[in-house]
């Protein structure tokens, strides 16, 4: 894929656009970051060489002014919301992330709960990171938020949340996802602070949408299929327009809490600062864009994988209708259809041609590598063994795993585990690769090259299992599915 975007351009303006809003506001800035900090798999996917922990980068080398505020809502936890991308809840993400920021020597100061009603799963959660020797601080849900803001901007509306003790100039609150209260947690803050003669501001840090970019460009559209499980919105920022008679974009909630966020301003220290929403952006990511067109390209991709996946999820049972029809839609919008997906149309086509579940996958040379099902595999199993051998060269027709090995596995499965599918998943595929690894020099070969198949764009003609997905996801292959089972069952 075309390089899109300037990582080194963007670390640069980031930083130093934080910096001058931290001295705007007497040395107190609390930053509400939304979207992934550390693993932003969405913006590196729409923005060719924009780094996935880009905004980590940009943060660290603001490490010794900054420190971190984790936000998770108690209903959140209750309920055991999960990021699908890392396949795992929002609570154990922000341990993760726990982690990984001390890991690269940025101090976490504490997790904020938000919306607590006593929660059981809240309470254990809290006592766990306490444990731990994390501070933890409670806020609660207001009645009538966000439009009642005498109440809420009072002592029993954010007076009545725990005040988070911080340090350093500058205050990150970031989040596992989407929803979990990271604007009030700021400005509940603002309200504790003021309270407490200090002064401090509030910033916004967006990468979608870019708000100098066209309303209906695609990497903006791609921003709205990301979200149409939430009803996000693109448009243009009519405050912006008033005040500047400048068009920039912003998204539907940002817009319509906007009159709200400035009666809250004023209440709290007397005026507000910003004219708009867009104001409150410290976003820099339209102006690293060095290749349009590559950038368009990528986010037509990004909604073709969006829209596959709502379908997935619709005939799952997990999905809307609603939503499958705006990202259908959004499709629309942005002049793309799922046959500009290179490998759907292969993918069907060998289908076709076997009357069998099949797989392709486009190589990093552009080529394109198929999967078909067999006695000993399935077709995502073929097609990860064929696309590693075409990588290392070796002769199509080579057995890179023994038949003859191949089987005992099919034979511990079916007579000994109860499974009724003898064919190797991929991750069974992949361990008896490595295990023909150690007496066979092609297999070790052809297992060498996993590495390479980052990146790559593939596409089963059927629903995989969630065991194949996630191996696909571990290698960092981007998979598509076409949405219907192989079997048709109740249960599945």
């Amino acid at each position: 894929m075309k390089i899109g975007f300037d990582n080194e351009k963007y670390l640069k303006m980031q930083s130093q656009h934080i910096r001058e809003r931290i001295s705007q506001f007497g040395n107190k800035l609390y930053l509400e970051f939304g979207g992934k900090l550390f693993d932003d798999f969405h913006a590196s996917r729409v923005l060719p060489g924009f780094e996935p922990d880009s905004k980590l980068r940009m943060l660290m080398q603001l490490s010794d002014q900054a420190e971190i505020v984790i936000v998770i809502s108690a209903a959140d936890i209750d309920k055991n919301k999960m990021r699908s991308d890392l396949g795992i809840t929002y609570d154990m993400d922000v341990l993760r992330l726990i982690d990984e920021f001390t890991e690269r020597g940025l101090y976490v100061g504490s997790v904020c709960i938000t919306r607590y009603a006593g929660q059981e799963s809240a309470d254990l959660f809290k006592n766990r990171l306490e444990k731990m020797g994390i501070r933890v601080y409670l806020h609660y849900s207001i009645p009538g938020y966000p439009s009642n803001t005498s109440l809420i901007v009072s002592d029993e509306g954010y007076g009545r949340n725990e005040y988070i003790e911080t340090s350093r100039p500058l205050v990150v609150i970031t989040a596992p996802g989407p929803g979990s209260g990271k604007m009030a947690t700021c400005l509940s803050q603002l309200y504790h602070e003021y309270k407490r003669g200090i002064s401090a501001g509030y910033a916004k840090f967006e990468t979608f949408p870019i708000w100098n970019i066209p309303l209906k460009h695609p990497v903006n559209l791609a921003y709205e299929a990301a979200t149409a499980d939430l009803n996000d919105v693109n448009m243009i920022d009519p405050f912006h327009l008033e005040a500047y008679g400048v068009t920039t974009v912003n998204y539907n909630r940002d817009v319509e809490i906007f009159p709200v966020l400035q009666a809250m301003f004023e209440k709290i220290i007397g005026e507000c600062p910003y004219k708009s929403p867009t104001d409150m952006g410290v976003n820099m990511a339209g102006n690293c864009i060095v290749d349009d067109e590559a950038c368009k390209e990528a986010s037509r991709q990004e909604i073709i994988r969006r829209y596959y996946k709502s379908m997935n999820a619709l005939v799952s049972g997990t999905g809307t209708e609603e939503e499958a029809y705006k990202i259908e839609l959004l499709l629309k919008q942005a002049h793309a259809s799922v046959e500009d997906r290179r490998v759907v149309p292969a993918c069907l086509s060998k289908a076709e041609e076997t009357s069998a579940p099949a797989a392709a996958l486009e190589m990093p040379d552009g080529s394109i590598v198929y999967g078909k099902t067999s006695e000993l595999l399935g077709a995502s199993s073929a097609l990860l063994l064929n696309a590693l051998k075409e990588l290392a060269g070796i002769p199509h027709e080579h057995h890179v795993i023994s038949p003859d090995a191949i089987r005992p596995i099919q034979e511990l499965k079916i007579q000994y585990l109860g499974s009724k599918n003898p064919r190797l998943h991929s991750d069974e595929t992949l361990i008896a690769l490595s295990v023909s690894a150690a007496s066979n020099r092609e297999a070790r070969l052809a297992l060498e090259q996993l590495p390479r198949l980052k990146g790559c764009q593939a596409h089963t003609s059927v629903m995989l299992s969630s065991v194949d997905i996630l191996e696909f996801r571990k290698l960092g292959i981007e998979l598509t599915c076409e949405p219907r089972f192989e079997k048709e069952r109740k249960y599945q």
